[in-house]
């Protein structure tokens, strides 16, 4: 049974417990009402921070020409874009072949909501294939893709463990893995203050702007039900990382975890 899963069958559906079987339905429900909205929300909630946090994972990550990406729980496409764009700047100064991305994610209305924005500056089709899929059964083959990133969705993931395994069986020998997710800062005082305004900010935000209050209330309890740092890490060991670490962003607001397949 995966730690994530109670003793009674039940797991975790932001503050409130579910039977494990309606998870995944439900963190669908959520995202099919928000697709519309969600890149604006995500500006108005972080005041256009996460843009930031995505810049940094993908100098982190260091795209190649020629690698291929697979952006688990992509969503809109923001991450595999800003890996293209970057492989490509590496391209025009060495040469080699274009790199290419898969965004995966179980939310057909995500996949949608971001598909126009498929173009480079000169409104050319970028290289990116868009594929409905769950985290914890990819389909696609093992050894198959250069890296693999997700952000803020690991923690709507039903099964973490088995997602890891997953996203480690499809990598290629010495590929990476970067998950950027939203964390609980170390610090009590900043940690506190960031409750109060995500309790009572965020869903009268999500009520203004995408008319739905509730799925940003289950959001933000998400993010607390969240493991810490160390935990998460740890749990990227056991699933078969090497050279595990995490970098906290914005005081832990939110957190860079970055693994190896060795």
């Amino acid at each position: 049974m995966s730690k994530d899963v109670n003793k009674d069958g039940t797991i975790d559906f932001g503050y409130t417990q579910v039977p494990v079987g309606e998870k995944a339905s439900r963190v669908r429900g959520v995202f099919d009402s928000v697709a519309s909205s969600y890149d604006v929300m995500n500006d108005a909630m972080s005041f256009g921070v996460h843009r930031i946090w995505k810049d940094m994972t993908i100098a982190r990550l260091n795209p190649q020409p020629g690698e291929v990406l697979l952006d688990v729980a992509g969503g809109t496409g923001d991450l595999s874009r800003r890996f293209l764009k970057r492989a490509g700047e590496v391209q025009l100064r060495r040469g080699g072949p274009d790199a290419s991305a898969i965004v995966c994610d179980i939310n057909a209305e995500m996949l949608l909501a971001g598909q126009a924005k498929d173009v480079d500056d000169r409104g050319r089709p970028l290289n990116i294939t868009r594929v409905c899929g769950d985290a914890q059964r990819l389909p696609l083959p093992d050894n198959s893709v250069d890296a693999v990133t997700i952000a803020f969705g690991i923690r709507n993931v039903t099964d973490r463990m088995m997602a890891l395994r997953d996203m480690r069986r499809v990598l290629k020998r010495g590929g990476r893995f970067f998950c950027l997710e939203f964390s609980t800062p170390p610090s009590d005082a900043l940690s506190k203050l960031y409750d109060m305004y995500s309790f009572a900010m965020i869903p009268r935000m999500g009520k203004i702007i995408a008319n739905d209050s509730e799925s940003y209330q289950y959001l933000i309890e998400s993010i607390r039900k969240f493991p810490l740092q160390p935990d998460f890490a740890d749990m990227m060991t056991e699933a078969g990382f090497a050279r595990v670490d995490w970098t906290d962003f914005t005081g832990g607001v939110a957190a860079l975890h970055t693994g190896w397949k060795l």
